[in-house]
């Protein structure tokens, strides 16, 4: 038996946390989104990680699987919305969680690298696994592949999300705002025409959905993702498509827009000056110049419109970060040149 040793030195080994990690953390707590850490280890350990990454707070749970998987399911579900740490756990406790957290009504979406994961992987809404260290099953089982390992890039996805669920949003804005504004110009203007003829001609308005449409759903998918759009909470699954904002911003822009064209249409002709003509081929001049105005005064009306429709909520800024981004402004300057070049159609 070795005696009169000397203690040198106690060394004490920990995996450190991935660069970024705890940013990513904090960024899916302010966007709404809840994380809960699974781990095989014990239950120090994964305080220890759980708190080094902000993902254990004041008021939430740790807990052990065997205890976890134990409990009654009326107690399970009590407490999976304050659980934070599931140490120990199986795969079979994750499976639990997932679906007990999925009777609450909230969207689940669980990240996995292991054989074991390929039940949570499937059991969640959207499963997410490593393109690196992940198995095929994983992989099977997943929806997405992070081609990193790395969970910043789930902050990436929610991010671009939301800005292709918003870009959809701004074009349907745009589009319906101007749908119902030509229905009811051609509509009225028809009706109150002894020769049963619209403010806009069928070349016109064919030209404008070709035209103005293609490159407004052009112009408004150019918005890049920001973290702005991680400032706010996540859509429920039960919520409707169009905001109460989005329908202000609808009608109100509709009724502006036909409120100027009916007056460009029908007071035209006395704004320009040409009431008091009795020349035919000046009458007929006159009428092709309003016609001009009408169009124009319309096409000036839909780029206002593409503008105001960059915005979702209640912000009055519409040209925030709008020079960040040139493909807006040349798409936009395109469509505008086109569409003011078509005057006497």
């Amino acid at each position: 038996m070795a005696i009169d040793l000397t203690l040198i030195c106690i060394t004490g080994i920990e995996d450190p946390l991935r660069d970024g990690v705890r940013d990513a953390v904090a960024k899916c707590t302010m966007a709404g989104a809840r994380v809960t850490m699974c781990t095989g280890d014990n239950v120090f350990t994964a305080r220890s990680i759980a708190q080094q990454c902000g993902i254990y707070t004041s008021g939430g749970i740790i807990m052990e699987g065997p205890s976890f998987r134990s409990l009654p399911p009326n107690i399970i579900k009590a407490i999976a919305l304050r659980l934070q740490v599931l140490a120990r756990s199986s795969p079979e406790d994750k499976r639990l969680l997932v679906e007990t957290l999925k009777e609450h009504g909230h969207i689940v979406a669980v990240t996995g690298a292991g054989t074991n994961d390929g039940h949570t992987l499937k059991a969640a809404h959207v499963g997410f696994s490593m393109g690196i260290t992940g198995t095929e099953i994983a992989k099977e089982a997943s929806d997405i592949t992070l081609m990193d390992d790395n969970f910043s890039s789930i902050v990436k996805a929610i991010m671009w999300g939301r800005c292709v669920n918003d870009s959809v949003r701004k074009f349907l804005q745009f589009q319906i705002t101007t749908t119902i504004t030509v229905v009811i110009i051609t509509f009225a203007t028809a009706l109150a025409s002894s020769e049963e003829e619209g403010a806009l001609s069928a070349v016109q308005l064919l030209w404008i959905n070709l035209i103005m449409d293609t490159f407004a759903a052009l112009a408004l998918a150019t918005d890049p993702a920001s973290p702005v759009l991680l400032d706010r909470k996540p859509d429920q699954r039960t919520q409707p498509l169009f905001t109460v904002d989005m329908l202000k911003q609808i009608f109100g822009q509709s009724m502006y827009q036909i409120v100027v064209i009916l007056i460009s249409h029908f007071l035209g002709t006395q704004i320009l000056g040409f009431d008091h003509v009795d020349d035919s081929t000046v009458q007929k001049r006159s009428d092709a110049v309003t016609r001009t105005l009408v169009f124009n005064a319309f096409v000036f009306s839909q780029i206002c419109n593409s503008l105001n429709s960059r915005r979702l909520d209640r912000k009055l800024n519409v040209f925030e970060d709008m020079l960040k981004n040139w493909y807006f402004i040349a798409i936009t300057s395109i469509g505008s040149s086109l569409l003011i070049g078509v005057y006497r159609i």
